[in-house]
């Protein structure tokens, strides 16, 4: 067998191969065996039909054909091992002729992963702009706890504020008709957080319990139902009650209320280091981005055509899949961008992340990081808090598009090897 490699521009090589008459005339008695096990052919018993007999029934063309597949992959392999390249997609074949003389010509196609010169990327020096939670972070998180454990009480001998809810009847009108689904009674409405026509909570402010008026507001032109929007409307109102949120004491009772705290020292010191978490991960979060940008801008990596459009169609299936755990559509939402600068800035981001995921595999490679099965169960168990489904969801999404297990593992690859720069970094402020 002889082989010519010759390697172009677009970082793939074709194969030209020579396959001598010996070794395909053994794989075609191989070939006729195989497939004379497996036909009924006329005057003979399975398994024992002369080589042409075998042809002539199943046709040329079909035993040329089982006589490619059954040496082409050990051929291509054994080429690709020898001459070590590291590719990046299947081969392709691209033609075959069986020539006159018994032997076979084969010409293939691989493309290989761009070479480049891996910069130092130990003991980086990363400045960023340092996060530090504001002085008030632990006041704040505890008066949170404290108002999701509140509760509500009649609020008497005084008019609402607008930090007050109250409960309300209410009847709409437009041009003095009634205004469909307008109308309400009982309804509990929180002044300071109203999600109403604007105008409508401000002008329940400074009024006595029991007492009856009229508003008036204006509908938004942008408001959905288009009978009524950029329209007066009046509404009559009685205000039924006020009602106070009344907050628990900041105390043990309310620690044991919380989460299984013994104390309300307990407590704080979960939320302490619950702040100190999100403060780190914050300032991961701004290295990370310093960390790539430098190594992107240290590393020559020239990256063919055809890659970045395939990571642009991963990407795109990326955003399908996304948007279906969410029950969307990928077409309408992408109806809604412009067209061309779309296409512009997934072909840069799809560049980007080649790079970036060329850079994480090859020190992935040099610092034996891999991924292990409880890596990938853990970021099973964040996709299903994250989007709200179960775990079935995402193994029969798996099922249907097998590329989004190799999209995952790509993720934690890049999680794990983010994770060793940072700590081989030296991260200063600013």
């Amino acid at each position: 067998m002889s082989v010519n490699l010759e390697k172009n521009e677009n970082n793939e090589v074709i194969m030209d191969i020579k396959v001598d008459a010996k070794e395909v005339n053994t794989a075609y008695d191989r070939t006729c065996k195989r497939v004379s096990q497996h036909v009924n052919i006329p005057g003979f018993r399975k398994g024992k039909a002369p080589n042409k007999t075998v042809e002539k029934h199943v046709g040329k063309e079909y035993i040329q054909r089982e006589i490619l597949d059954s040496i082409l992959p050990r051929i291509i392999s054994d080429v690709i091992r020898e001459n070590k390249y590291d590719t990046v997609t299947e081969p392709s074949l691209e033609n075959f002729n069986f020539e006159q003389d018994g032997s076979l010509s084969i010409k293939a196609k691989v493309e290989l992963r761009p070479e480049f010169t891996m910069p130092e990327y130990k003991g980086l020096e990363l400045k960023i702009d340092m996060f530090k939670q504001p002085e008030d972070a632990m006041e704040k998180e505890l008066e949170d706890i404290r108002e999701k454990h509140s509760t509500l009480k009649t609020a008497e001998g005084r008019v609402s504020t607008d930090k007050d809810y109250v409960n309300i009847d209410f009847e709409g009108f437009v041009d003095g008709n009634a205004i469909k689904g307008g109308a309400a009674k009982g309804y509990l409405l929180d002044l300071a957080h109203s999600n109403f026509i604007p105008g409508f909570a401000e002008q329940l402010v400074g009024k006595e319990a029991g007492s009856e008026f009229t508003i008036q507001v204006k509908f938004p032109d942008e408001y959905h139902d288009e009978t009524i929007k950029g329209k007066d409307a009046e509404f009559k109102i009685k205000l039924n009650e006020i009602k106070e949120r009344v907050l628990p004491e900041l105390d043990d009772e309310l620690a044991k209320k919380v989460g299984k705290f013994e104390n309300v020292d307990a407590l704080k010191a979960d939320v302490q280091k619950y702040l100190d978490s999100t403060e780190k991960a914050e300032n991961d979060k701004r290295a990370t981005v310093v960390l790539f940008d430098k190594l992107l801008a240290d590393t020559d990596i020239k990256i063919q055509e055809p890659m970045i459009q395939r990571e642009i169609k991963a990407m795109t299936e990326e955003m399908r899949q996304r948007a279906a755990l969410q029950g969307q559509n990928i077409d309408d939402l992408m109806k809604k961008e412009d067209g061309e600068k779309l296409k512009e800035d997934m072909h840069s981001e799809a560049e980007k992340r080649i790079k970036t995921a060329l850079i994480i595999s090859q020190i992935a490679r040099n610092e034996n990081i891999v991924v292990e099965g409880k890596d990938m169960e853990k970021r099973m168990s964040e996709i299903t808090a994250m989007y709200g489904v179960t775990r079935d969801v995402i193994l029969q999404e798996i099922q249907k598009n097998p590329q989004l297990l190799y999209s995952l593992n790509q993720q934690i690859m890049g999680q794990k090897v983010t994770q060793f720069l940072l700590e081989n970094a030296k991260i200063v402020s600013e």
